[in-house]
């Protein structure tokens, strides 16, 4: 194992231009932490929003979170996890992470054995994205049998992965996408969809038990109708805004709430039990190497991609 390793980094704000593979000190374990030669890296949205807005980071900073790869060590007081594990995980977030980099640390508590079924590759697709539709499914909708579930941006890196979590859970689900990409979500369980480029959800939808919204704008205040009294509506673009969207619909007789994020193992194993079930299947994009990863930003920057898009090391 080398003392340097190569890591995507930016010392300003700014398009994907900024972004520069460097080569530094591989970092060490601190005590409850492993360390993870990376095989893959998956890219997020939120990835792309730091690098140019900074939201909570100021640089220089490495983004990136997602990671699958192989335990090369483990700090005194770890248990869980041994070296020579494979595992896939969300290191730290939001805390600056550097996932896109030939090794990361993070507690082991941010990672789970990566589902045999999966390659490095498309366990990188999972964590961040598979877990915001976990968490706001499973754990804060509690989606199950019978449940009618209209999830917008079915086609993207959530939404794709929300369609199977919330089918495995028995919902009725509805997306929207283009039409073109009609035929792999009919694929991966969806139950019905509407072609936002000529249909009209808000005319088409009523009576959903759940709204996950992965877009924002005129799309929250336009999915309020759809709701059955009492129903929810889940808010992952902004979820700082989680007041006013909660505001919004009560005005209408339903609930409103917002997800961020956050780590969480046991999760992580529970979506690893889905995919080696055969109930969740990451669509990848594309791949890069991870010297190319200014163009897998933009690539994800054109919003014209099915599933998600993955660095590998």
């Amino acid at each position: 194992m080398t003392e340097t390793m190569r890591i995507v980094h930016q010392e300003t704000l700014g398009g994907p231009d900024v972004l520069r593979l460097i080569e530094t000190e591989r970092p060490a374990p601190e005590p409850t932490e492993i360390l993870v030669e990376v095989r893959a890296a998956g890219v997020n949205p939120v990835d792309w929003k730091v690098r140019q807005e900074g939201r909570w980071l100021t640089p220089p900073f490495a983004v990136g979170w997602d990671v699958s790869g192989v335990v090369a060590a483990v700090a005194p007081g770890e248990s869980r996890l041994s070296v020579g594990d494979e595992v896939y995980g969300m290191p730290r977030f939001p805390a600056p992470a550097g996932g896109y980099a030939e090794y990361v640390t993070g507690s082991s508590r941010h990672f789970a054995l990566k589902p045999k079924s999966l390659d490095h590759v498309a366990a990188a697709a999972l964590p961040l994205a598979a877990l915001t539709a976990w968490q706001a499914l499973v754990d804060i909708a509690q989606v199950g049998a019978g449940h009618r579930v209209l999830i917008h941006a079915a086609a993207g890196g959530v939404g794709h992965l929300a369609v199977q979590i919330a089918k495995a859970h028995g919902a009725y689900v509805i997306g929207t996408a283009s039409a073109a990409k009609h035929e792999v979500l009919h694929e991966l369980g969806a139950d019905e969809l509407i072609d936002y480029t000529v249909q009209d959800f808000a005319e088409l939808v009523r009576d959903v038990d759940v709204v996950l919204d992965l877009i924002g704008g005129e799309y929250e205040d336009r999915s309020l109708p759809t709701l059955r009294p009492g129903g929810l509506l889940i808010n992952v673009v902004n979820p700082f805004d989680v007041e006013q969207t909660a505001t919004k619909a009560a005005a209408v007789g339903a609930r409103g709430t917002a997800v961020l994020v956050a780590p969480d193992h046991a999760a992580l194993e529970r979506l690893a039990a889905l995919a080696e079930e055969g109930k969740l299947r990451p669509l990848i994009a594309a791949t890069f190497p991870l010297e190319k990863a200014a163009k897998a930003h933009e690539l994800g920057e054109s919003s014209r991609t099915t599933g998600k898009i993955v660095l590998t090391t």
